[in-house]
């Protein structure tokens, strides 16, 4: 391989070329340089670096930069290595007081290393092959090669990994089949708060794809780190200046469109970076998408048997949804070279997503047994005298839902001789707003014998329908009577800040390198959920209101629905008319207070960590200690007989500490294999909202109590990895990997009872389980076909397959349950085919999750299982110039739908809980980028 250098003296070599420049401003001793491609233009993270004479090594740094402490003088050899190029190797010479820098450039003139598929492989599995422990990487490149639309839906591409969806879009990620709340996430090192009110985790749908440089998803964990995950640690980072040496700008401009509401949507994106003098480096990027999409779907529930065999729902709940998702993200990285020894940077990203749904509902129950059915139908038929009632409620649910995410970091790193610190301070907010949404209920009950007959079909699929014996009375709008307007007003906010510092003193020992690290970290974090809800349920003067006036019709192929309620309508109702409504004081006030809660959450961590580095082996270890306060607030809202609220505020303080050593191994047992061991002890605090003493009745008469005696998760993790880098540009891994976990937490369900004088149907706690246990191993394969004839030397095939068998047991009233671990599916596999050649660029992919326990109920056949998905993906790109690319893309190409069933019910075999489907989405849009030499 040819490898071209700018300096006038070139040094050429079999393997490349590189260029050596001394200088007298820094001290004796220090060796420093940067890695690149051949253009000297992009960067090139996670190269190995090796002084051969030494064994000494690092590993370059997102800017390309590297740097050895107190060389000894002398004559040595540096060798650089890079997956998908050959090694680079130059001599160099230390000596005297002068700092010698080493620039090196990998790949010819003639190569292209950091630009498509080919790229953006190499690019990964060089960072996976440089860490100390187990992690997989994504980078900008490579999360561009799949038309993905944000953050989670990238991430499912990854090894271990997949997403829970709302509406057809990736929003939670699962790591490893672990629940979302037991993975961690962080921007640019910070952690992000949730702007749910109910989740401790990040809904990654908030945050665009287009902002982000890399994503890392560490599987094992070093004391260094924060210890509060289970399944790992996914750190996302914007994008730098230094990332690249010279000025960059490119934009994105693509419609998307929607075959199941025959609608176009538009997205734009531009990123902006350069470098001015050599020292002062400005990134800034900004992405706007307006998604406009819906989805139809039928849900069920109450399911049983007649003493005939007649299996039968006593609910369906049959939904169109209309909805607009706008998401605008904007980042700014600002990064200053103070001096030879210090780098600071400040970083910000911030996240605005707005998401106004309409939703159409025809909600049928049924009350009494059926009278008439088969394996797959059933019939109903209204007879007061019988005990057997049909209600009908069509209802509209108009909102409009804000989430706003932002972060703040600010740090740098200074280096004086073989001591490196390290400091940065953080802050993050994140807020979700749902002001004025509207849900207007019109009900009619069916209670006169012969009135009405409904006959319920497909009850032994996932994709019921139903039919009535007197059409025009059922779908007479006139008929359906005002039942309750419900306006809501909610409002979460999460908040953290931190500060860290850390410590490290490099060694150069005779068997080889050490470093002793120590650092601390403070984390404060307050979360709070306001809501005030107001339930009109009656009129002042008049009759009640009908539906007729109001109602308008939706297209929605699983069944009839219509009449509908017009979301404009009712509206413009309520407000014209709303002091001629009759305000329930009583469920208002209980409803809006049970639900409020504040809580603060305070960390104060410390560590200490010691890594030994001789050649082949290296080792990191080291313990963690964190020590959590928490101080909880909520309401005990208790309701009299005559309808009296009573609040009064509810306190609980805690405090814990724990204990969190670990320890990882790296063995390169060769140049192309490297095998790695983990062990480490983590920790995952439950969800805020859990613990929060607060209690809530739902619309359909089911209640949640919270738990502040909850104990957090606790785990031991062990992993083992294998590593093969063949060729150029491939690896086979296989990794197996066992979590051992305390106190997991589940929540557990009582029936018919009575909370506090309220009566509910169904009451939930999260209670803490008593052990689970978690085995799997991943497998991954990825290759450039390089080595074949052309035309085929320009395909890639890649592979990654998951098996999870978890375990977890916890106490109920019928005794010890055993249960797979909710959210975890036991195989989750990704397939990729791609061909890139001539400026033309072909991606096939293929995601697949099994099915997972979605909700534990009181028994078994109650159990609510989300099914298998498995979704195919298609992008087309292709190079006009090497400036100006156009693309197409296929998304969700099978039109899979959502499933999810009740195992093994009474009434036998699986039995619909939820369908939803959101057909397949086409893009098509044009990408610039332009990049040159810095000021």
């Amino acid at each position: 391989m040819e490898v071209s250098t700018k300096h006038p003296r070139r040094l050429v070599m079999a393997s490349g070329a590189v260029w050596c420049v001394l200088s007298a401003s820094a001290s004796a001793g220090e060796l420093v340089g940067r890695v690149s491609d051949a253009s000297g233009v992009k960067s090139l993270r996670s190269a190995e670096i090796e002084i051969v004479e030494l064994g000494r090594r690092t590993q370059s740094g997102p800017d390309g930069r590297f740097r050895f402490a107190d060389v000894p003088n002398g004559h040595f050899v540096l060798r650089a290595n890079y997956v998908g190029a050959d090694p680079v190797e130059l001599p160099i010479d230390i000596g005297g007081d002068a700092s010698t820098e080493a620039n090196i450039q990998i790949g010819a003139v003639d190569e292209i290393l950091v630009v498509g598929q080919f790229a953006n492989q190499a690019s990964a599995l060089s960072r996976q092959r440089a860490a100390d422990g187990v992690q997989s990487v994504l980078t900008r490149d490579g999360i561009g090669q799949f038309p993905d639309q944000n953050v989670a839906e990238s991430l499912r591409r990854v090894p271990g990994m997949s997403v829970q969806n709302d509406q057809g879009e990736g929003r939670f990620i699962v790591l490893r089949g672990l629940d979302p709340n037991l993975n961690a996430v962080s921007v640019n090192g910070a952690r992000v708060p949730s702007p749910e009110s109910d989740n401790r985790s990040m809904p990654l749908d908030t945050i665009s794809s287009d902002q982000i440089e890399s994503i890392e998803i560490k599987k094992t964990l070093t004391p260094d780190m924060d210890g509060d995950t289970i399944g790992g640690s996914v750190e996302i980072n914007t994008t730098s200046a230094f990332d690249r040496k010279g000025r960059f700008f490119g934009a994105t401009v693509e419609g998307a469109y929607n075959e199941q509401t025959d609608q176009w949507s538009p997205k734009a994106s531009v990123n902006f970076s350069d470098v001015y003098g050599g020292r002062l480096g400005v990134a800034a990027g900004l992405s706007y998408y307006d998604r406009r999409f819906g989805s139809e779907g039928v849900e069920a529930s109450g399911w049983d048997q007649t003493d005939d065999g007649v299996a039968y729902a006593d609910e369906f709940d049959f939904r169109n949804y209309d909805v607009t998702r706008k998401r605008l993200s904007g980042s700014l990285s600002l990064d200053y070279r103070a001096s030879e020894s210090t780098d600071l940077y400040l970083r910000g990203l911030v996240s605005s997503f707005e998401d106004q749904e309409y939703r159409s509902r025809l909600v049928l129950g049924f009350d009494g047994d059926p009278v008439g059915g088969d394996a797959s139908s059933a019939e109903f038929a209204s007879d007061e005298d019988q005990e057997r009632e049909i209600s009908a409620e069509r209802e509209m649910k108009d909102r409009k839902e804000t989430q706003d995410v932002y972060s703040i970091v600010a740090g740098g790193k200074t280096y004086k001789g073989p001591w490196t610190f390290d400091y940065m301070a953080s802050t993050s907010r994140a807020h979700e707003k749902e002001p004025n949404a509207l849900y207007s209920n019109f009900k009619r009950d069916f209670k006169d014998a012969g009135e009405l007959t409904v006959t319920t079909n497909g009850l032994n699929g996932l994709k019921p329908g139903f039919g009535v014996s007197d059409p025009a009375l059922f779908n007479d709008a006139a008929e359906y009577e005002f039942d309750k307007f419900e306006l809501n007003h909610g409002k979460s906010v999460d908040r953290e800040n931190s500060l860290r510092f850390d410590i490290a003193r490099d060694f150069n020992l005779d068997a080889g390198t050490a470093q002793l690290k120590v650092g601390g970290k403070l984390r404060s974090r307050d979360k709070s959920y306001d809501l005030r809800l107001y339930a009109y349920d009656d009129v002042v003067d008049g009759d009640k209101p009908t539906l007729a006036g109001l109602e308008t019709s939706v297209d929605y192929a699983l069944a009839s629905i219509n009449p509908t309620v017009a979301h404009s309508a009712a509206r413009s109702y309520f407000n014209a008319n709303r002091a001629n409504l009759v305000l329930n004081e009583a469920d208002s006030a209980f409803d809006s207070n049970s639900s409020d809660y504040k809580v603060g959450e305070d960390i104060y961590a410390g560590y200490v960590m010691g890594s030994f580095d001789a050649q082949q082996w290296k080792l990191v270890g080291g313990v963690r200690v964190e020590h959590t306060r928490d101080d909880i607030r909520g309401n005990l809202v208790e309701r009299s007989e005559d309808d009296e609220v009573s609040v009064t505020e509810q306190k609980r303080d805690r405090r814990y500490t724990d204990v969190l050593p670990s320890l990882n191994l790296r063995f390169d047992a060769s140049d192309e294999v490297v095998l790695r061991a983990g062990v480490y002890r983590s920790l995952v605090r439950p969800n805020l909202a859990d613990l929060a003493p607060r209690f809530l009745v739902e619309q359909n008469d089911e209640a949640e109590l919270g738990n502040p005696d909850l104990d957090p998760y606790k785990a031991w993790n062990y992993d083992l990895s294998a590593e093969w880098y063949f060729g150029r540009n491939a690896v086979l891994q296989v990794g197996p990997f066992y979590k051992q976990i305390d106190d997991f937490i589940v929540t557990t369900y009582a029936s018919d009872t009575v909370y506090d004088g309220t009566p509910v149907d169904e009451l939930s706690r999260p209670d803490n389980g008593d052990k689970a246990t978690v085995f799997g191993v991943e497998l991954n394969y990825q290759q450039a076909l390089d080595f074949l004839p052309a035309p085929f030397d320009g395909l890639l095939v890649g592979a990654n397959y998951t098996y999870v068998d978890s375990e977890g047991r916890f106490n109920t009233e019928d005794g010890q349950r055993k249960i797979a671990l909710p959210g975890t599916s036991k195989t989750v596999y990704n397939a990729m085919l791609g061909y890139e050649k001539h400026g033309f660029s072909l991606r096939l992919a293929a995601t697949h999750r099994s099915e997972y326990l979605d909700e534990v109920s009181p028994g078994a056949d109650e159990d609510r299982w989300v099914l298998s998905h498995l979704q195919y993906d298609l992008t087309a790109r292709y190079r006009i110039t090497p400036q100006l690319q156009v693309f197409a893309e296929g998304i969700n190409l099978s039109d899979e739908p959502f499933r999810a069933a009740y195992r093994g019910t009474a009434a036998g075999g699986d039995r619909l809980s939820q369908f939803e489907e959101y057909s397949w989405t086409a893009k098509a849009g044009l990408r610039f980028s332009f990049a040159a030499e810095g000021q």
